[in-house]
């Protein structure tokens, strides 16, 4: 939902900075990220593996695919496909300064992720929405509920503090607008 990627914006990341940063947003759909995000960011970029109808400039390709004329991004933000985030994650790492992946709470676990992804490359942040994000497939509906639980991680090249935890507080109130749907 577009007030998650807000909450990200407004509760995790240091907003006074975002305007002078490019970011790639590699699991567009129909831009549900993509509109949010260049309310914070210089430049937003959209790509995904099929166009599906989003009305933005978007690229059609496969994110975990290089490709010579891939765009260079400060960030890379998404919420990828579950059983690809890790991969997702991995390919970001090499490509840009930050990474923030919208993800379901259940992905800090399992050993694989662990050995493949968390301990070569230990987030800088886990921020928990304390509040249930609903999610519906392909499409936004400002009245959907879920027992599902979600949180952003990011990662920060040169990264040194450890892994932080943090909670982002109750804000789909404040952060959900009309236009969203």
């Amino acid at each position: 939902p577009p007030w998650s990627v807000r909450a990200l914006c407004e509760h995790v990341l240091p907003t006074k900075t975002l305007k002078s940063l490019t970011c790639w947003e590699p699991a567009c759909n129909r831009g549900y990220m993509a509109k949010p995000l260049a309310e914070y960011f210089g430049e937003v970029i959209t790509s995904d593996i099929h166009n599906y109808g989003w009305n933005g400039h978007q690229l059609v390709r496969d994110f975990l695919i290089q490709h010579t004329d891939d765009p260079k991004a400060d960030c890379v933000i998404t919420n990828p496909p579950f059983k690809l985030a890790a991969q997702f994650t991995l390919r970001a790492l090499g490509i840009s300064d930050m990474v923030a992946m919208l993800v379901r709470t259940s992905f800090l676990e399992g050993q694989d992720r662990h050995e493949t992804l968390f301990k070569p490359h230990p987030p800088a942040i886990v921020a928990q929405f304390v509040e249930r994000v609903p999610m519906v497939r392909g499409r936004y509906d400002k009245d959907a509920s879920t027992a599902t639980s979600y949180a952003w991680i990011i990662w920060k090249r040169g990264w040194s503090k450890g892994t932080q935890f943090r909670w982002i507080p109750p804000c789909r109130r404040q952060l959900q607008k009309p236009e969203d749907a």
